[in-house]
C-alpha cells in the first residue's frame, strides 16, 4: 500500500506518500500562498524526489474537514482528480483524527482544536496509551466555554494540537490543570497525519469510492447563513 495524502484544512499546505506503515516524503509549506498554486506543485516535486510516478501510487487521501471551506474544497477536489483516471480507493478522513496522529506517543488526553471563528473551535478529544488513539468525542463545533467543561474534570495530562490550540491554551490552560501546548514541529496538522489516518480505514477492507467523498463542514458556510437569515426575514415579514 502506497498512499499519497493531501492536507489543505488550514493556512499551510502538505503532501505526504506513506509506504506501508513508513513514511517516505512529506512537503509542508506555510507561506502564505493559495493551495490551488502551490498544492500539485508540491506532489508532483515530492513523487519526483521519491523516484516514484503517479502509476506507483496505490491509494490516495485528504482532510475532508472540518476546516477552511475553500482549503478542504481544494484538498477533496485534488484527491479525487488524482484518484478519478486510475480508480485508485479515495479516502477523506477527519482533520482532527489525522492531527491527533501527530501526537499519538504521548500518553494522556489529545485535544485536537482548530479556530472556527464565531467564539467556537472545531474539536475532537482522544484518549492516547501506548501509541494507540481512541476517540473520546465526535467532531464538534463548541465554544471554549463547552470544551473548558469537557475537559476540566480529566485527570489525565492533556496536549493540545491543531491550529486552534494555542488560543485553546491561552484560555483553557489557565483553569483546566495538566494541560501543555504541543511542540512546533507536532503542533499543526501535516499530511503525514491524514496519510496515517486513512492508513487505518484502508485496513478495515473497506471501499472508497471517490465519487462518494464530500466535504465535512460540521456547519453551514457565511453565505448560507446570509441566505438563511434573509429566508427567515422573508417569512416575517411575510
Amino acid at each position: 500500500m502506497r498512499i499519497l495524502a493531501f492536507e489543505t484544512s488550514a493556512k499551510a499546505a502538505s503532501v505526504a506518500i506513506l509506504e506501508e506503515d513508513k513514511l517516505l516524503g512529506e512537503s509542508y509549506l506555510n507561506c502564505g500562498q493559495t493551495h490551488s498554486r502551490t498544492l500539485m506543485k508540491l506532489a508532483e516535486e515530492l513523487l519526483s524526489v521519491c523516484e516514484l510516478t503517479a502509476e506507483d501510487i496505490t491509494a490516495v487521501a485528504c482532510a475532508a474537514g472540518p476546516g477552511s471551506f475553500t482549503g478542504v474544497r481544494i484538498g477533496t477536489a485534488a484527491a479525487k482528480g488524482f484518484a478519478w483516471g486510475r480508480e485508485l480507493p479515495c479516502v477523506g478522513v477527519s482533520t482532527l483524527e489525522a492531527m491527533a496522529q501527530q501526537a499519538r506517543l504521548f500518553e494522556g488526553i489529545v485535544c485536537c482544536a482548530m479556530d472556527a471563528r464565531r467564539a467556537q473551535v472545531y474539536n475532537a478529544i482522544f484518549s492516547c496509551e501506548g501509541g494507540i488513539l481512541t476517540r473520546l468525542t465526535e467532531d464538534r463545533a463548541i465554544s471554549l466555554e463547552e470544551l473548558t467543561e469537557s475537559l476540566k474534570n480529566e485527570k489525565k495530562p492533556k496536549i493540545m494540537v491543531g491550529d486552534g490550540a494555542q488560543l485553546c491554551y491561552n484560555t483553557i490552560g489557565k483553569t483546566v490543570s495538566g494541560c501543555i501546548l504541543a511542540p512546533e514541529h507536532i503542533v499543526m496538522q501535516r499530511a503525514s497525519g491524514v496519510a496515517l489516518a486513512a492508513r487505518r480505514l484502508l485496513l478495515t477492507g473497506a471501499d472508497f469510492d471517490g465519487a462518494a467523498l464530500v466535504p465535512n463542514y460540521l456547519r453551514l458556510s457565511q453565505a448560507e447563513r446570509e441566505r438563511n437569515e434573509r429566508l427567515q426575514k422573508s417569512k416575517g415579514e411575510a
